[in-house]
């Protein structure tokens, strides 16, 4: 009977073993389905920029040089000895201010006399014209009294006298002029980028055909930046267009300014039309001869549809869209104006709409996403 009660319980603590197995295999099997849904559930985030309108335009960029905006080689007018040169390369010199002097004695004696013989005419004239008034006066009381010979030759003589004046005063304002022009002056502010000769120098007037200049001066001031357009864009070459202007000689400089004028006519040789900027130099940073690029906008779309260059996959014309419910669309579309950053679309997608960038290659369509909005 002991023995039958043994075995009676060994049977039920048996039982019991099992089924304890069971609940625990079940709840762990439980569990682990739980575990497996609640991490399948989590959606991806996925990076993703809103559609917007923008005024998209495409970039042209032309190599330019920086020349002064007048420059000149200054002459002397008379022949003679180099008196005095003030001035050397590199100095600031202002409208009229005195450069060089150029000595010429017998220029000085030459106005000295035609001074003098003016006055002499200008004396002439007023003996003339005193003799012949008189003898007027004293006809016209008694007209029968002065011979009208004697007449006649008092007005010859006071209408000499007279034109004698013009002569010598003509002679001397000639050599008046000669004498200013052994004075050379600066025609406008500037910088003096060049001396070709020293005191002592004999120098040649300039319309001698072997004469050398004395000074080279540039207006610094004031720059002109000049760049070929290529045909292709001459459409889009407007008086007042905004340029950049970037200037890596200064460690990448940036000037903005606007197009002043333009040759309205292509080169035949180089298909190209020159356009001009005007840039100023009041501290005189630029120099002439420093390369620079300007760049401005052409084939302008104001208020495009334009999504980033890098949501479109290379070589592609679909992009991966974030719809309402976060699911991920694929979307072929139509592209217009490319730039270094952005596509115009012009169907396709519309404003407002979220759309993938960065590895769009990990997600599939249909796939629910959780979009991240990343500024642009």
């Amino acid at each position: 009977m002991k023995a039958k009660n043994r075995r009676l319980k060994v049977s039920v603590l048996s039982a019991l073993g099992v089924a304890g197995l069971v609940a625990v295999v079940l709840l762990t099997s439980k569990s682990g389905k739980a575990t497996t849904t609640d991490h399948t559930s989590e959606a991806p985030s996925a990076a993703v920029v809103k559609i917007t309108r923008e005024d998209l335009a495409k970039e042209v960029k032309i190599s330019a040089e920086f020349r002064p905006y007048a420059e000149v080689e200054l002459h002397a007018k008379v022949s003679g000895y180099l008196q005095q040169i003030s001035v050397d390369f590199g100095d600031q010199v202002k409208a009229g201010q005195l450069l060089a002097t150029i000595e010429i004695p017998e220029l000085k004696d030459e106005l000295d006399n035609a001074t003098a013989t003016e006055k002499k005419a200008k004396a002439d004239y007023r003996n003339a014209h005193l003799v012949y008034s008189r003898l007027l006066s004293v006809n016209k009381e008694h007209p029968n009294l002065v011979a009208q010979q004697d007449l006649d030759a008092a007005e010859s003589r006071d209408a000499d006298t007279s034109a004698a004046i013009a002569a010598a005063k003509a002679d001397a304002e000639k050599y008046q002029t000669l004498l200013d022009y052994t004075k050379i002056t600066a025609p406008f502010d500037g910088v003096v980028t060049r001396r070709y000769t020293d005191p002592g120098a004999m120098i040649q007037a300039g319309t001698a055909s072997q004469a050398m200049p004395l000074l080279r001066l540039s207006d610094n001031y004031r720059l002109r930046l000049d760049f070929p357009v290529p045909v292709d864009y001459v459409q889009d070459i407007h008086i007042g267009e905004p340029v950049d202007v970037h200037i890596e000689s200064l460690g990448g400089k940036i000037l903005t300014g606007k197009i002043s004028r333009f040759t309205d006519r292509v080169d035949e040789a180089t298909r190209t039309m020159t356009a001009e900027m005007e840039v100023p130099n009041p501290k005189l940073e630029l120099i002439p001869g420093m390369y620079a690029t300007a760049v401005f906008k052409v084939d302008q779309r104001p208020h495009a549809v334009a999504i980033p260059t890098e949501a479109i996959a290379a070589g592609k014309t679909t992009v991966y869209v974030v719809n309402t419910n976060n699911e991920v669309e694929q979307r072929t579309v139509k592209l217009g104006l490319e730039t270094p950053t952005k596509y115009e679309v012009l169907s396709g997608v519309k404003e407002g709409e979220l759309v993938l960038i960065g590895d769009t290659a990990q997600f599939k369509p249909g796939e629910k996403v959780e979009p991240k909005l990343v500024a642009q």
